[in-house]
Order: C-alpha cells, then structure tokens, then sequence
C-alpha cells in the first residue's frame, strides 16, 4: 500500500503542476499522387485540479493509514 500511496502523491503533484497532458497528432490532409502535406497539431487533455488534489489527499491517506497500521 505504501508505494501505491507514494505513486498517487506523485501522480497528484504532477496533475497540480501541468493541469494536463499535451501530445502532438499527425494528420495528412492532402495527398496528390507521391505528395503529401501533414499538419501537426498539438493537443492537450486537461486534467482537473480536483482530481490532482483527490490522488495527493489518497496517498497521503494511504501512506498515513499504511504506517499506523503496521505498528
């Protein structure tokens, strides 16, 4: 329980600090016989700070809830 705890802290801080994940797509959008023309576009998949603060107050919990209940 105790590396889960300390993963969603990680996971949770990272959340807080990015707000999401950003990637870039590939797309073709024309291509004439052996020529093609692609536009790159970057995209973000928000993440919000509700669910970053919920991952950190859980592994706080379980890292807190873990050490009591091993002594």
């Amino acid at each position: 329980m105790r590396i889960i705890g300390i993963i969603l802290i990680v996971l949770g801080v990272i959340g807080l600090a990015y707000g999401g994940i950003t990637y870039t797509r590939h797309q073709d959008t024309v291509s004439v016989g052996p020529i093609s023309a692609t536009v790159k576009q970057k995209e973000k998949v928000p993440i919000p700070p509700v669910a970053g603060v919920i991952a950190l107050l859980a592994g706080i919990g379980l890292l807190v809830g873990g050490s009591k209940r091993s002594t």
